[in-house]
């Protein structure tokens, strides 16, 4: 298979150049998620960006948990978000850390930019601040109080911390220039009145910090050497910068941005995740039509595969985005290489062979190309089942399968010959009688007439039922429900369907959750980490053997 290229990372250069002029010493980056639902694809570019560098360069990352919202976040969160990491092959320094563990410096900060001059508490109410902000081609408008003397400003910021002031009713806000064009520096909130209790910090906080005012002081607290984000937060570093410049921090982080990870036919916005998991649209943040890791992870995804999907797209400046087909060409190259071969019929259609008795053990090679695989054993009876698709009674020369008084070859088998079609009472072929040609197993027939082609089958006594739930892509549109938030406009009708009528081969009877496999003619299996059990198979369809989608899409 073609290998894809690399694209170089640039932030290697520029961490390169650090270390080389002395601005560093150690390489210390962060990856931190805010702890309001279950990490996507765009997450695994991040993670492989934080922790990729600090492994390059011998350095090391923290996992941190940027919790200043307590509305929308939750312990299942949390958990979820390190089971992923540690899933992805990566490992943070040291314990997680919590942006609500400085919540008491973030807080005495505030208290010194107040003392400073620097920031005041405002009583503006949301909608009026909105209004006061003024827009892209206006300036904004100086807050009635943004002229208050220190001493009122220290003491309504002590009541707001108290609990003695509602919510909305105030906020404090950084006094910087309203008339600046850069919007995030027209005197941006720091802390809001919040009356809820907190998953880590308990009912102690009534005041949370923004996310702009905590993360350059977290990066500091914690001796970030490169506080790596995404480009939405370019225009944002100003404000990052403008906070670092005021504050006695110890230590002087440095905010780079590179390219989102956007990925087609595929939603990474945690909001629209989130409605689609609450509206019932997929059972949950696991479902394998999810972009979420827990999602990606049942469907059957590695972590070689996402890391290596990260690799070919690169780092880069730039936020174009990416073609999903990238994605699946990385774990069909994966699968191609590590994932033992075994039949499954799908649309089972019984045949019975007319001259043949009894009942014999084949072999079959576990890896047509690696041989650490070792060899499975099926077994060969008089009835069998072939895939329904792989049978007509008329067909053009295209057909390459089973007609009457034609031959195939059985996979790993004997080359047959069908004599006729059985119907039942509704005139559906229920069985195909057919006749085994002597001399052809694992070899061309004696007589010099080569089979039409291969195809799949399974014992008929010996076969094990199974469900296999045949997954596609969740959105038929590229850039699903575009700029708006109706996403079922573009929902895929097709992307799940259940088939519980499936046969496999008895070598996949003891098979383990999570463990994949390559159904011969039909695509690569997962074993669902969640519903498969023995003597209960289950299996999701991770991806076509080849990609189909593009070509069915180029053709329409």
């Amino acid at each position: 298979m073609t290998e894809l290229p690399t694209t170089d990372n640039f932030l290697q250069s520029i961490i390169q150049a650090d270390l080389a002029s002395g601005r560093v010493r150690e390489v210390v980056t962060r990856f931190p998620p805010e702890p309001n639902g279950y990490l996507h694809i765009g997450h695994v570019k991040s993670i492989s960006v934080n922790f990729g560098l600090a492994e390059q360069f011998g350095g090391r990352c923290h996992l941190r948990f940027d919790d200043t919202n307590p509305e929308q976040e939750s312990q299942e969160f949390i958990e979820s978000i390190q089971e992923d990491v540690r899933w992805l092959g990566y490992r943070w320094h040291g314990e997680p850390r919590y942006a609500s563990s400085y919540f008491q410096q973030l807080y005495d900060w505030a208290v010194y930019l107040v003392q400073h001059g620097f920031a005041y508490v405002c009583d503006l109410s949301p909608v009026e601040a909105r209004e006061y902000r003024g827009t892209l081609t206006e300036p904004g408008r100086n807050s009635p109080w943004r002229e208050r003397s220190v001493e009122e400003n220290l003491q309504l910021l002590s009541r707001m911390k108290a609990g003695d002031l509602e919510e909305g009713s105030c906020s404090l806000r950084a006094k910087i220039d309203m008339a600046s064009p850069n919007m995030n520096l027209r005197d941006p909130v720091l802390y809001r009145i919040r009356k809820l209790a907190h998953h880590q910090a308990g009912a102690e906080w009534c005041i949370y910090p923004t996310y702009d005012y905590a993360h350059g002081q977290e990066d500091a607290i914690e001796g970030i050497t490169h506080s790596i984000c995404t480009l939405e937060f370019e225009d944002h570093r100003p404000l990052y910068d403008w906070f670092l410049d005021k504050l006695p921090v110890a230590c002087r982080p440095v905010q780079h941005e590179f390219g989102r990870l956007n990925v087609s036919y595929t939603v990474t916005s945690k909001r629209k995740l989130k409605r689609l998991v609450d509206d019932g649209v997929v059972t949950g943040w696991d479902d394998p039509r999810m972009p979420t890791v827990a999602g990606l992870r049942r469907r059957g995804y590695t972590p070689q595969a996402l890391r290596r999907f990260c690799d070919m797209v690169g780092t880069t400046r730039s936020g174009g985005g990416v073609d999903v087909a990238m994605l699946e060409y990385a774990i069909r190259d994966y699968l191609n290489e590590h994932a033992p071969r075994a039949m499954c019929v799908l649309n089972p259609l019984k045949v019975r062979l007319t001259n043949y008795q009894g009942e014999e053990l084949l072999t079959a090679p576990g890896h047509p190309a690696r041989d650490n695989f070792a060899e499975r054993e099926l077994p060969f009876t008089q009835e069998l089942y072939i895939d329904r698709k792989d049978f007509r009674e008329q067909a053009n020369k295209k057909f390459k399968r089973l007609l009457p008084g034609k031959r195939v070859r059985l996979r790993n088998a004997y080359v047959i010959e069908a004599e006729r079609a059985i119907r039942d009472e509704s005139g559906e072929v229920a069985e195909v009688h057919c006749r085994v040609i002597d001399d052809t197993l694992g070899k061309d027939p004696a007589d010099g007439v080569k089979p039409r082609g291969v195809i799949h089958w399974v014992s008929a006594s010996a076969g094990v039922p199974a469900e296999l739930r045949l997954y596609g892509r969740l959105f038929t549109h590229p850039a699903p429900a575009g700029d708006g938030d109706d996403l079922t406009v573009h929902l895929n009708p097709h992307s799940l369907v259940v088939n519980t009528d499936c046969i496999l081969e008895p070598s996949l009877a003891q098979a383990e959750p999570g463990q994949s496999f390559q159904f011969e003619r039909e695509a690569y299996f997962v074993a669902d980490h969640q519903d498969h059990r023995p003597g209960r198979p289950v299996f999701n369809k991770i991806i076509e053997l080849r990609d189909t989608w593009t070509r069915t899409e180029q053709q329409n």
